[in-house]
């Protein structure tokens, strides 16, 4: 996927200087090995931070290493001070777990008694007001802080992607549409950019790209693309200038940023000005890895953005609409492969995170959350056979067989930088 952040993990051990170094360094290695065996490639800095001096020579190692998220191993109880200025002084997400014992019949040479360091290096975390990512339960085995660190992943990738993310918006929002009300200040909060244009630019900038010589390229694949679906092939060739007019605007926008989403606009003088409705081309778009969202939807496209990076895959922001006939599908601007009625054949399982808020009233004698999952059920299942049912994952029901670790995780961390696991 295009617009798609990579997190490059390292691990640091530390270790206090009342322990042997050894008993870190060699949980240090077990640990790396339970994560290349199961879940990919880690860095391991050779260096084990005792002192200060210990904790540069680490930091410049993963540097040089090309790490952009850290994970600070306390293979024993670990330094407070240096292990917590690993967090300050390396420039990307972190997190912080720790070594469990592993057998009683070595608990001299072998303790490290790195749960009560753990809870030593979150206060101390605190005291300097930095962020940290911490599990749950952040100790554990080889096995089990391995599972700790691919959960961490995505979490590392959504803040880089975050930290050089700009928004392109192309506004205002629709009259009487105060739900897409987009505070700025809560994006520089989170380290996002944010670019707001009128629809009037965009429609300059539409013009100005008529007869591009691209266009017939464009409109090959999307009649490709569409096949029997292309009911419309008169207004191709202004939804591929459109696209064109989209991609040339991210390319000579995005300036300092890596990353790009677009908050856009369909209504209402959309139709009639441009002369089509853009949800196809916005669909392209995300398909191709930069979130589009409606109505000016700045923290929509926010939203959507995170999800791609934490999913690597197209995501989508759908309404549950009462209004919409059960014959009927609106999609918006979901790509095919989110799309159940252009994906028939897919053998993926649709997966749909349902945040329900316990302070809405009852709807028809049922509480808000199951009344909201029938109607989303009963409106997705017909449209997705065959294709393999959806699985409403509720966010706020916490069930021992669903762990949404990393929507809450990621929701935490960015707000409190204290992660909670389900």
């Amino acid at each position: 996927m295009n617009n798609m952040p990579k997190a490059k993990i390292g691990i640091v051990a530390v270790s206090r200087d009342c322990f042997p170094m050894s008993l870190s360094e060699n949980r240090r290695k077990a640990v790396v090995k339970a994560y290349q065996d199961k879940y990919g490639e880690i860095y391991e800095c050779p260096v084990c931070v005792e002192n200060e001096i210990h904790m540069r020579n680490a930091l410049a190692d993963v540097r040089q290493a090309g790490c952009n998220a850290l994970v600070v191993y306390l293979g024993n109880f670990g330094p407070e001070t240096e292990e917590t200025l690993l967090v300050k002084e390396f420039d990307g997400p972190a997190m912080v777990i720790a070594a469990a014992e592993e057998t009683g019949d070595n608990l001299v040479q072998g303790r490290g008694d790195a749960y009560c360091g753990v809870l030593n290096a979150s206060y101390n975390l605190k005291l300097r007001n930095l962020k940290a990512y911490i599990p749950e339960y952040p100790v554990g085995t080889a096995q089990e802080c391995a599972e700790m660190i691919s959960e961490f992943a995505p979490i590392a990738r959504a803040v880089i992607g975050l930290n050089s993310l700009k928004i392109i918006s192309f506004g205002p929002r629709p009259q009487n549409f105060l739900a897409c009300n987009a505070p700025i200040k809560g994006l520089y909060n989170l380290g996002v950019e944010i670019e707001e244009n009128s629809e009037l630019d965009l429609f300059e900038s539409f013009n100005n790209h008529a007869g591009d010589e691209r266009i017939p390229g464009v409109v090959a694949d999307m009649e490709k693309e569409l096949g029997a679906g292309n009911k419309k092939p008169e207004i191709l060739s202004k939804l591929a200038q459109y696209e064109i007019t989209l991609l040339d605007w991210v390319e000579g926008h995005k300036g300092s940023r890596e990353f790009v989403a677009i908050a856009g606009k369909c209504w209402p003088a959309f139709q009639t000005q441009f002369g089509f409705v853009p949800c196809y081309v916005n669909s392209r778009l995300t398909k191709m890895g930069i979130p589009v969202s409606c109505e000016v939807d700045i923290y929509g496209a926010l939203s959507e953005f995170i999800g791609t990076v934490v999913s690597q895959d197209a995501v989508t922001l759908l309404d549950i609409n009462n209004s919409v006939p059960a014959d009927m599908y609106d999609v918006g601007s979901t790509p095919q492969s989110c799309n159940p009625l252009f994906n028939m054949n897919s053998t993926r399982e649709p997966i749909i995170m349902l945040l329900i808020f316990d302070a809405d009233p009852p709807v028809n004698g049922n509480p808000p959350r199951v009344s909201a999952r029938s109607t989303l059920i009963s409106r997705l299942v017909p449209v997705c056979a065959p294709t393999p049912p959806p699985r409403i994952i509720d966010i706020n029901a916490a069930t021992p067989t669903v762990k949404p670790l990393t929507i809450k995780a990621i929701t935490l961390y960015l707000s409190t930088g204290i992660p909670l696991k389900c």
